[in-house]
């Protein structure tokens, strides 16, 4: 499932129901002990907002990758070699404003002629595969478990108790936003009556008096509104895009009858291939994330549009394969096979699940990948697991023991550097999880020439796999084993402690939470990769 995280309106909800209803001579920053950093007591700007995974914690005291500074100070007019960067992931834009001069192009496939052109067994695949052929919706992996029928799986029971809890609360959620969603559409209606407008700001319900007891209701259900940085029109949408998630996750992630799979192929048969097209765009505008995904590594840099990728020297080679739920094995598996033999030399993968029948599969395909050279960044997870314990695929091991020397996890960070610097969402792990980069709340790309906020360890991991591009766009001769060791060795080193799982009472120190115990550097990765002879 593609990893991006939106939190619902939680502090909303909770009002509207009170109503009763490396070393140290290469690392730029710190000298000595970045733990001794000031904390930003400042808003950020909108520009910083919008830039802050390329902002510097040294400088702007923003837990940033120091993107801009490594343009600044190293990259400045320097020619790099192209690198491609494969993005398995949903649809993506091609034609976006921002991302149209940096998709890839297979030259060796003539265009719409029904044929195999260069005999890669994929047919007019111009700018990629698409894996997923017209489909959309699928289940969740345990779900098809269940559906499948097979007790003999032993994960059987632990997928049956999983669904039965997890259908039971989505069907609470769902009673509960409706019932919040029900009483503010009374409460602006009631407002917008007494006050005889339809539209209406601040001062005016709070100059508000009235016998009335509903009309007095409406007015704390719209102070509560506004406590929480909403006007009633924004409530009403944010509930309605809650609302379609919930329906989304029971109509379509828990549904045990639906039936997405669109392609005909054998799902348990990796040699069934050829399935699919060449068609790697989103099939409604809703499927954002891939296109996201993409901006973040290479939306075009300083050309007065939305947003700049990390990487300047990158072609996106579009992979379309993570459908609306869980993605199958199978699919992963040929598309980094795709990606690698098509010349991808970095592969960036913002999806994942907590059950893979065919994980051996994908496995495979990670330690091919590694084999012929290529580097693969893989986003943690936003359950806010430790996931040394709790399983969450891919992976690159067997009980700890890896099959790849080119495989990075990667954990998210928000822009609040501190105890709150750790996204609560984001999974983490001392042996599974390799860095950690900015995840929250991070603007990009979106379908239509438009761009948004998203937030998860899918934002995070782009982030860094602009960062491998740039080393292997800058110095073309490291290996990827070499790129990998880079980025961990760079990265900046925080012993501060963090909140965990967005838990106040779990705050452990960052050390603990990677691998390197560090967050990425952009700049300090450049300064490295100068000295690897």
């Amino acid at each position: 499932m593609k990893l991006s995280y939106k939190p619902f309106i939680t502090l909303l909800i909770a009002g509207a129901l009170a109503l009763g209803c490396g070393s140290s001579d290469i690392l730029s920053t710190p000298v000595e002990n970045i733990d001794s950093s000031p904390l930003k007591v400042t808003e950020l700007t909108e520009a910083e907002k919008k830039n802050w995974g390329h902002l510097d914690l040294e400088k702007d005291t923003i837990p940033g990758m120091a993107v801009d500074r490594a343009y600044e100070e190293i990259i400045k007019n320097k020619k790099g070699k192209k690198v491609i960067v494969a993005v398995i992931d949903s649809g993506i834009d091609i034609d976006h404003e921002d991302l149209d001069d940096v998709i890839w192009t297979n030259s060796d496939e003539i265009p719409n002629n029904g044929k195999d052109d260069d005999n890669n067994g994929y047919v007019d695949d111009i700018h990629g595969w698409n894996f997923l052929g017209d489909a959309y919706d699928e289940q969740l992996e345990y779900v098809r478990m269940l559906a499948s029928g097979d007790t003999s799986n032993p994960r059987y029971q632990e997928a049956k108790a999983l669904y039965d809890s997890e259908y039971e609360t989505w069907l609470g959620r769902k009673t509960q936003y409706e019932q919040i969603a029900q009483a503010i559409k009374n409460a602006d209606e009631t407002l917008k009556k007494h006050l005889g407008k339809d539209t209406y700001t601040t001062d005016d319900v709070n100059g508000i008096t009235s016998q009335d007891q509903n009309i007095m209701q409406a007015v704390q259900i719209a102070k509560n509104v506004s406590a929480n940085g909403s006007s009633m029109a924004e409530a009403n949408d944010q509930l309605k895009g809650a609302l379609e998630q919930i329906n989304e996750r029971l109509n379509a992630h828990l549904n045990k009858d639906l039936k997405g799979r669109k392609t005909g192929d054998d799902i348990n048969n990796l040699s069934d291939i050829g399935y699919g097209n060449g068609n790697v765009k989103h099939v409604k505008k809703s499927e954002s994330h891939g296109t996201h995904v993409a901006g973040i590594i290479a939306a075009e840099r300083n050309n007065g549009l939305g947003a700049n990728g990390v990487a300047n020297n990158v072609e996106i080679m579009a992979i379309r394969a993570v459908p609306n739920g869980d993605e199958y094995d199978k699919d992963v598996a040929l598309a980094i096979r795709y990606a690698v033999d098509n010349g991808a030399k970095v592969i960036n993968g913002s999806f994942g699940k907590s059950f893979s029948p065919h994980a051996d599969w994908v496995r495979d395909a990670i330690k091919y990948a590694s084999d012929n050279d290529v580097v693969i960044i893989h986003a943690a997870g936003n359950d806010s697991n430790n996931v040394d314990v709790e399983p969450n695929f891919p992976d690159d091991n067997v009980n700890f023991v890896e099959v790849s020397e080119t495989y990075i996890r990667v954990g998210s960070l928000t822009n609040d550097y501190g105890s709150k610097m750790v996204s609560g969402f984001s999974n983490y792990g001392k042996r599974n999880v390799d860095i950690f980069a900015p995840g929250s709340s991070v603007y990009s790309t979106t379908p239509e020439n438009e761009y948004d906020f998203k937030g998860g360890t899918s934002m995070a991991a782009p982030g860094v796999a602009g960062v491998a591009a740039l080393v292997r766009s800058y110095y073309p001769k490291l290996s990827a084993a070499q790129v990998k060791q880079v980025i961990l060795d760079s990265g900046l080193a925080l012993n501060t402690k963090v909140v965990v799982g967005g838990d106040a009472s779990n705050v452990k120190p960052f050390a603990e939470l990677s691998k390197t115990g560090k967050i990425a550097n952009a700049y300090n990765a450049l300064i490295l990769a100068s000295k690897i002879k």
